[in-house]
């Protein structure tokens, strides 16, 4: 099995790469058509959510990332 790779690209999508499925909030899978990269939504305009459609370009999305640490999780109760 193919490592999944996600990339939060600046002022742009996140690009998956890799062995991955998507599916709805009831576990039904995207069709992806044998896709193995796929570029998802950040900026919220997309007329193809959650996938990418370039919007970004044209709605003044701007937003650098910079890998960071999480704080550790907090302990379920």
């Amino acid at each position: 099995m193919v490592a999944t790779k996600i990339t939060v690209n600046n002022n742009g999508p996140i690009r998956v790469e890799g062995d991955f499925e998507i599916v709805d909030p009831e576990g039904k899978p995207f069709g992806l058509a044998g896709r193995t990269i796929v570029s998802l939504c950040r900026c919220g305009h997309s007329a193809n959510k959650p996938f990418c459609d370039g919007s970004h370009k044209t709605s003044g999305f701007n937003d650098m990332v910079v890998a960071r640490e999480l704080p550790p999780p907090k302990p379920k109760i």
